[in-house]
């Protein structure tokens, strides 16, 4: 469990790049997205870096508040809520 809550921090660290392509491609093929400041979920590498190439404009950080990973054969997930600080105008987002 721990190893997949250190995909956050990797997940995170790609944020700091302000790079959309390198969020982007933190995310699996068949990844579905439900944005932090979007009601459009995102199910391509297309849409998922479309969605960063906004989002990163707030330069936002996150911490994990809760965490739920469950790991099985050859799959993991983590879930929980979050909060990120958007470093352009100091908001924070629940998510």
């Amino acid at each position: 469990e721990d190893e997949v809550k250190g995909l956050f921090y990797l997940w995170n660290d790609a944020l700091a790049t302000l790079d959309p392509d390198v969020v982007a491609k933190r995310y699996s093929s068949n990844a579905v997205l439900l944005p932090t400041v979007s009601d459009e979920p995102r199910t391509d590498y297309a849409s998922i870096k479309d969605y960063f190439v906004n989002f990163l404009q707030k330069k936002p950080q996150g911490v994990i508040l809760e965490s739920y990973a469950t790991v099985g054969n050859g799959w993991c997930k983590d879930v929980g809520i979050y909060e990120f600080t958007m470093g352009a105008t100091g908001d924070k987002v629940k998510a």
